[in-house]
């Protein structure tokens, strides 16, 4: 019992002092068919970004296909090994950090969480193949030196059945990358993820339910936030890491916190008081807690200049209220 104080006062003491360090400040670079050029990166920089997430995909036909595809002359540029490094490059180039997050499609939008194999030979298939998908984007994120890789996203029925492998390929990731390990689950995953002790970082996808109102208040939206606020540092405690959220946001529309997961276009209307309020919130909130690291705002286009705005109901802060309110946050907290 001694021992365990001791060690919680000691992760405590440690997350208390990385509060005083400036957070991870960051958006979701959403990968495009073409290069990311200076003025793609320097709208990033202009809401004093420090760190964005560069995302490599791999695409499965359905739920029971074992075979990834990835890295092919089939896919838009940003989504490749060769589009990633160039993405990363021009980024570190304005003095932005870098996370490589890999992620699956899989076809017509079936969630990864429910990926799951009916037969041994397909499980191993889908090992073998994750592992190649994985390990080629290791190897790219340590050439360009990036700061944290993901090791997979929002993938909790592959995880479950097959919690062996996970700690055998982060072990594999290990040997060929040198930084900082994550993995982003998703916010009603997060608590079951056996394998956090092996990584440097808790993700979460933070789509936590904030609200029912049409438009909350930035107060109403805080108070939402209290449990989940308690269940984080506890998990947090627990596991010894702090939380980093692997992306978060709301859209611009009506009821943004109710369900903030939903990406359909069955949620009609604009509203950019509900998008403003909740992501004040989430920031105000979580922001000052020493156990919690920062986060990867979901989604920024590179060409920032034709993406949101008035018109758009979707995830994107760009052009809208909620960008001038990004930036003088990530300012306060970059110091």
């Amino acid at each position: 019992m001694k021992n365990m104080i001791l060690l919680l006062f000691a992760f405590v003491l440690l997350a208390s002092c990385d509060a005083q360090q400036s957070k991870i400040n960051a958006v979701s670079f959403v990968a495009a068919g073409i290069e990311a050029a200076e003025e793609h990166v320097v709208a990033v920089k202009r809401i004093n970004a420090n760190y964005a997430t560069v995302m490599p995909f791999g695409f499965i036909k359905d739920l029971e296909t074992p075979e990834i595809m990835h890295n092919t002359d089939r896919q838009w540029f940003g989504e490749t090994k060769a589009g990633i490094m160039q993405y990363a490059r021009m980024l570190q180039k304005q003095n932005i950090s870098v996370m490589v997050k890999p992620q699956i499609w899989i076809w017509r939008g079936e969630f990864t969480g429910y990926l799951k194999m009916d037969s041994e030979e397909k499980w191993k298939q889908l090992e073998d193949s994750y592992t190649a998908f994985i390990l080629t984007y290791a190897e790219a994120a340590q050439e360009v030196n990036a700061e944290i890789f993901c090791i997979g996203t929002e993938l909790e029925q592959f995880i479950n059945h097959r919690p062996e492998y996970w700690s055998t390929l982060i072990s594999e990731v290990k040997k060929v990358y040198k930084g900082k390990l994550t993995y982003a689950a998703n916010w009603d995953e997060y608590k079951r993820v056996p394998f956090w002790k092996e990584l440097d970082y808790i993700g979460v996808d933070a789509y936590f339910p904030i609200s029912e109102s049409k438009t909350p208040s930035v107060e109403e939206a805080k108070k939402g936030w209290q449990n989940w606020k308690k269940e984080l540092f506890e998990v947090s405690t627990i596991h010894e890491r702090p939380i980093v959220f692997t992306e978060y946001g709301y859209r611009s529309v009506d009821f943004a916190g109710k369900e903030p997961w939903k990406s359909d276009r069955s949620m009609p209307g604009i509203n950019m008081e509900a998008q403003t309020n909740l992501t004040k919130a989430l920031i105000e909130e979580l922001y000052p807690e020493s156990w919690f690291k920062g986060g990867f705002i979901w989604k920024w286009f590179i060409e920032h200049d034709k993406v949101g705005g008035a018109e758009n109901n979707q995830f994107t802060p760009q052009n809208k209220p909620v960008e001038e309110e990004l930036k003088r946050y990530f300012s306060l907290y970059s110091k």
